[in-house]
């Protein structure tokens, strides 16, 4: 039921969505970008429904918290605490180990605000627990949830990180004074 409305919400919105690849890994680290409103989170959750996708996501502590804070673990979230030093990359590795299958976005923007380049947590998870990195960009310009296919780190950091740079130029997030580019 709720992926038929999903599809029906992103159709009648005049989305689409763009997967050049047949299935998603049993593991990865899907990176979503430009993230620059709340919306995004809700084209996020349409597009993982339409999809069937189990994808987990991240979030900051606070959104856990009641009235709503089941509500977000509901739907896969995981509550980050940005105030201590605490190491979220290893942690989440460790959740890669234990699961046999396991995904989780993240905005590598770190924030909605505007930035001048992105956080490299993704890319030491997914180098770390040796799984594809799944790009996806959130092009309101063109009402496009557009995928690119996974793709596994190398050990040259700087090439992957072009790699993931140039996917995202020029998209156009929902507040365009806020994207990436």
């Amino acid at each position: 039921m709720f992926r038929w409305l999903s599809r029906q919400i992103l159709h009648l919105s005049g989305w689409e969505i763009v997967k050049p690849f047949d299935a998603f890994p049993d593991k990865y680290v899907l990176v979503a970008a430009p993230h620059t409103s709340n919306w995004d989170f809700v084209l996020g959750i349409l597009t993982r429904s339409i999809l069937k996708m189990g994808t987990n996501f991240v979030g900051k502590k606070s959104l856990f918290i009641p009235p709503f804070g089941w509500y977000f673990r509901w739907l896969g979230g995981y509550p980050v605490d940005r105030s201590k030093n605490s190491n979220f990359v290893d942690a989440v590795v460790e959740i890669f180990k234990k699961e046999k299958k396991f995904s989780i976005a993240i905005a590598p923007e770190g924030t909605r605000k505007k930035v001048g380049k992105l956080k490299t947590g993704f890319y030491y998870i997914a180098k770390g627990a040796g799984v594809a990195i799944v790009l996806v960009r959130l092009d309101y310009g063109n009402k496009q949830v557009a995928f690119a296919p996974p793709f596994l780190p190398t050990a040259d950091m700087e090439l992957d990180m072009a790699r993931v740079m140039q996917f995202f130029k020029g998209v156009q997030g929902k507040k365009p004074e806020n994207g990436l580019m």
